[in-house]
């Protein structure tokens, strides 16, 4: 049981501290909604978002009210299109992204996850429709987010599905370079997808979960910070092990704030409730950055030795914390690095102390990956797949979940500037050296095999 107590210790970090729910993700099962007449099916859809999500907006702002802690977005996820509607083409798959497009307006959430795909192991019919129609889902939509898992630590990397999403990035971009290529960062690649994901742009519902199910992302960059300032403070020559059980001792409160929340949405709408998921996903607001933690924790350029060292301390830190307060922790629970959605790695990335190369090595001991990556638009389909199997085999080789967000700015160069505004923020284009040189690699296709230990197990 979560006591009152728990909630008013945090009252601070509310007020002060940037601390916010993040997302509450309803996550809705569509399996039932399968039909081969596509505008049967895209009818069926359109009735159980609206009857399942109909309360969302208005309960998620009455828990608001009462407890004084903002819920930034509202959001849906659901089952794997890719699954539901294996059999359609490219065209039904459109008319299917438009439904679901407009079932998320129709209920007053911001963004809808689970146009997905699941082919590490290989390809259907469906998924092919589906990846092939990305370009036009993504520029064509406002809500909907997509996602593809491509390898996983069982089945080795499918090089063929890398190779194919290289080249629809670059559609995908070319298709909303009206927006400076917004459409890509709605399109996440996955290593080992978790399976239920309250956070955009990967977020499906997993298989066996109810047909209706709140999951809860909380987001304190912001609290971490001030409580490591108070501590460093007190404590001038404090040790790295005093700062990680700070840390800790952080993300438990954090976390057992957002479990409150989460079941008494979920109470309230008399659904299931299923994980909390607390990662540190910053926003370009001054105070609310990872950057400013690895900062304060003693890097003074983001990028410079030792960076990767204290993204895995606060990584691990963030994880037992959630972990120690709630048995329903899950998706991605840590810290995430994305480049333009957080204003001090931005500016690293400006300045040139952030490399991709460094923030490749940071992603094997972070939550996610090379995300809000923003590259040059001329860049090769082959070296764009290139980068996206680099990450996945951090993924599959480190048994762990790893994910891409590369965004091409058409027309655009390495060291120019690009603003998607809102929580995207704005970054400088950053440069991918030897870019060109992996087309050979790349071509090759096939699936690169599972490592040894998963083998066994």
């Amino acid at each position: 049981m979560i006591r009152t107590e728990d909630i008013l210790s945090t009252l601070r970090m509310v007020k002060q501290e940037n601390l916010d729910v993040r997302t509450i993700t309803m996550g809705i099962n569509l399996s039932g909604c399968t039909d081969r007449n596509p505008d049967t099916m895209c009818k069926l859809v359109h009735e159980r978002i609206a009857r399942s999500a109909e309360q969302l907006a208005e309960t998620c702002a009455l828990v608001a009210r009462r407890y004084g802690i903002p819920i930034v977005n509202k959001r849906l996820s659901i089952t794997p299109i890719a699954r539901v509607a294996d059999g359609f083409g490219t065209d039904e798959m459109l008319q299917l992204a438009k439904t679901l497009d407009a079932a998320a307006a129709d209920v007053d959430v911001d963004l809808i996850g689970g146009f997905s795909a699941m082919v590490h192991g290989g390809m259907t019919a469906g998924a092919r429709s589906l990846i092939e129609s990305l370009p036009l889902v993504l520029s064509q939509t406002d809500r909907v987010c997509a996602s593809v898992n491509v390898a996983t630590s069982k089945a080795g990397i499918n090089m063929d599905a890398i190779a194919l999403l290289g080249q629809k990035l670059i559609e995908i971009a070319d298709a909303t370079k009206d927006r400076g290529g917004f459409g890509a960062a709605k399109l996440v690649i996955f290593a080992n997808a978790p399976e239920n994901n309250p956070f955009m742009a990967g977020a499906f519902l997993g298989e066996g979960e109810p047909d209706t199910v709140i999951h809860i992302g909380v987001s304190g960059p912001g609290v971490i910070k001030q409580a490591l300032e108070r501590l460093l403070a007190s404590q001038p020559a404090c040790r790295l092990n005093e700062l990680a059980e700070e840390i800790k001792s952080t993300a438990f409160r954090i976390t057992r704030v957002g479990e409150l929340i989460g079941r008494e949405v979920a109470a309230r709408l008399g659904v299931a409730f299923g994980i909390v998921d607390l990662s540190l996903a910053p926003t370009p607001k001054a105070g609310d950055s990872i950057g400013e933690i690895l900062q304060l924790l003693g890097i003074d350029r983001i990028g410079a030795p030792g960076s990767t060292a204290v993204v895995a301390m606060l990584n691990d830190a963030v994880k037992k914390g959630g972990l120690f307060a709630s048995s329903s922790v899950g998706g991605l629970s840590g810290a995430f690095v994305p480049v333009m959605e957080d204003s001090a790695l931005a500016a690293a990335a400006q300045e040139g102390y952030l490399t991709l190369e460094k923030l490749e090595a940071m992603t094997s001991v972070c939550s996610v990956g090379l995300d809000m990556i923003p590259v040059p638009g001329d860049t090769s389909p082959e070296t764009l797949a290139a980068l996206i199997a680099d990450e996945m085999a951090i993924g599959v080789y480190n048994h762990k979940t790893t994910a891409t967000r590369i965004i091409p700015i058409p027309g655009k160069g390495a060291g120019e500037f690009v603003s998607f505004g809102g929580l995207f923020g704005a970054s400088a284009i950053m440069p991918i050296h030897n870019t060109g040189q992996s087309a050979r690699f790349v071509k090759h296709g096939g699936k690169i095999p599972a490592p040894l230990q998963s083998l066994r197990n």
